[in-house]
């Protein structure tokens, strides 16, 4: 037992000795101005960006209160206004306690930037409270889209309403599995769910950097004649995924989380899959290498 102990500790030390040099490829930083720097870059290569706020959870002193995420929100619209393209907000409600009245300025600040309002996925426990909030947000005016799971018996249920309610969808494999259905296969759902939103849905953004997956994807949504986008996490690779992009003629953005409790996010991501410690590995040495070129007096 000690010695299992002692070896997830020195692993646990390995991914976030891993994770502390990836700082620049996977976490633009704790604040706005942070993750902005990588949205003005991103827009000048013709990307899209998405930001998301990871709030403070993790360290009692420090939590933030559904007020001050709140006001994060806001002034995350009023920055990425300035950027050329369609960027948008995505936003965690369990982070703002669901309440209204935050999500009420929140969504009216969105409605009058003329610029989409997002609603992330979490657990399956909290899918009703969130979609309360895309209702609440759609009657303040505002564009609304959401975040809809593969792997959840409820998905179908829920892609139905979301093309009801024509809110755009970000189909997401998803982190959290369906307590009634833990070991539904990831990629059939993920493919059900788009079926279920082709030739309905307003408009579709597929969240995966499986290659095979989003081509199959891709081709269902297109014959079906959906209007649909690729969406990809800042810092994961993207070359193949921008390459469908172009075959399939279809916009590509990238999403960029930011905040405090994004590192130990994606220690955990890192954890459970070894191949994206890989990438973050392969990616932070490719980083190191482009930051040398680039120092003074190098060409």
């Amino acid at each position: 037992m000690m010695v299992k102990i002692w070896g997830r500790r020195i692993v646990g030390k390995g991914l976030r000795l891993v994770l502390r040099i990836a700082g620049r490829v996977y976490v633009p930083g704790s604040r706005l101005e942070d993750a902005m720097r990588v949205a003005r870059r991103l827009s000048a290569q013709q990307l899209a960006c998405t930001l998301g706020y990871f709030h403070n959870w993790l360290e009692p002193q420090r939590q933030e209160t559904p007020e001050q995420v709140a006001a994060v929100c806001r002034q995350i619209i009023a920055a990425i206004a300035e950027l050329p393209g369609q960027a948008y907000l995505s936003v965690k409600a369990p982070a703002l306690a669901y309440d209204a009245g935050l999500l009420g300025q929140i969504a009216g600040a969105a409605r009058d930037a003329g610029m989409l309002l997002h609603f992330d996925s979490h657990e399956p426990l909290t899918a009703d409270a969130t979609l309360a909030c895309v209702r609440n947000a759609l009657a303040e005016g505002a564009a609304v889209g959401l975040s809809v799971p593969g792997r959840w018996r409820r998905s179908l249920a829920d892609a139905d309403l979301a093309c009801e309610l024509g809110v755009r969808v970000r189909v997401v494999k998803g982190e959290w599995p369906d307590p009634m259905d833990a070991d539904m296969d990831m990629r059939e759902g993920f493919l059900r769910v788009v079926e279920r939103l082709a030739g309905r849905a307003a408009s579709v953004a597929l969240a995966s950097h499986d290659p095979w997956l989003v081509r199959e994807a891709l081709l269902r949504l297109r014959a079906a004649g959906t209007p649909c986008e690729i969406e990809l996490l800042h810092g994961l690779p993207k070359r193949r995924l921008l390459a469908l992009a172009r075959e399939f003629s279809v916009p590509a953005r990238v999403y960029i989380p930011f905040g405090i409790a994004w590192r130990p996010y994606a220690l955990a991501k890192a954890a459970d899959n070894p191949r994206l410690l890989w990438w973050v590995v392969r990616d932070s040495v490719v980083g190191l290498l482009l930051s040398l070129r680039r120092l003074p007096g190098r060409t």
